[in-house]
């Protein structure tokens, strides 16, 4: 049974703005969802994970069903943190989808709000989703699900003219109903300016330390995804080298008959 004077609400998150940071993370699945649990306000199920979860080369063939599927499963074993449930690409493309695919996260999962990219051009669906009782974070600057449409990944509001854009963005989306905003792959001036323009929290990845929260990839920010690692994540674990070598180990005790001894034999 969660206990509710613990639990981590949107409420919570938005008085934490300007006073306290907010912590995120991403999990996919219920054994590391308990591990961060107790250490972090909240944990995004990211569609990051069809690229670190699932060998991908980028995010844009999530499907709802499988994100569904491991946010049920981190919702299982989360007490305290605040869930938040990344749409994938073309499940919000207009306002009759979005909200069906919304109101389908929230009857089959325990997340507390869901997460979508783009800028003013999805206020409309903000606000439909928020008049249908749907807590809405968007998402604006480096959006990766239009990585192909842009052709890469590419740092934003390096110009006045996109600086002045984001932050039209992230007037729209509070506008039109958005509890709060990620805020990916743009210049710290610029997710400054947008933090002290919006009174919804921002929660920041590559994007400056002053935004009012930050999050991370947890395979990014533990070591375990070895392919490429962005210039905003630090390495607080060599997971990947610790794990092998662990692996390593046992594999030696096995062969070498030494695994189980008697300690480790009914």
């Amino acid at each position: 049974m969660i206990n509710l004077s613990h639990k981590t609400t949107l409420k919570k998150l938005q008085k934490m703005k300007g006073h306290e940071k907010i912590v995120m993370i991403t999990a996919y699945d219920a054994l590391f969802a308990s591990i961060f649990d107790p250490y972090v306000d909240m944990i995004l199920v990211g569609d990051s994970l069809n690229m670190s979860f699932s060998g991908k080369r980028d995010t844009l063939s999530a499907t709802i069903d499988q994100m569904i599927y491991h946010t049920q499963a981190v919702c299982s074993k989360t007490e305290k943190s605040f869930v938040l449930f990344d749409m994938p690409f073309g499940t919000y493309s207009d306002k009759a989808s979005a909200l069906k695919n919304a109101v389908r996260v929230y009857q089959e999962t325990g997340a507390d709000a869901i997460k979508l990219e783009g800028g003013k051009e999805k206020a409309e669906v903000i606000r439909h989703l928020s008049d249908n009782a749907i807590a809405v974070f968007g998402h604006i600057g480096l959006k990766p699900q239009s990585v192909r449409s842009e052709g890469g990944y590419s740092i934003k509001g390096k110009s006045e003219q996109e600086k002045q854009e984001i932050i039209e963005n992230a007037l729209a989306l509070e506008k039109a109903g958005a509890a709060a905003l990620i805020i990916e792959g743009v210049k710290p001036d610029v997710a400054e300016a947008v933090t002290e323009r919006v009174s919804i929290p921002t929660i920041g990845i590559g994007a400056g330390v002053e935004c009012d929260g930050q999050v991370l990839v947890w395979s990014d920010m533990l070591g375990f995804f070895e392919e490429f690692m962005p210039k905003f994540v630090k390495q607080y674990l060599d997971g990947g080298k610790l794990v092998q070598e662990a692996v390593k180990q046992y594999a030696a005790e096995v062969k070498s008959g030494t695994f189980p001894d008697p300690s480790h034999t009914y």
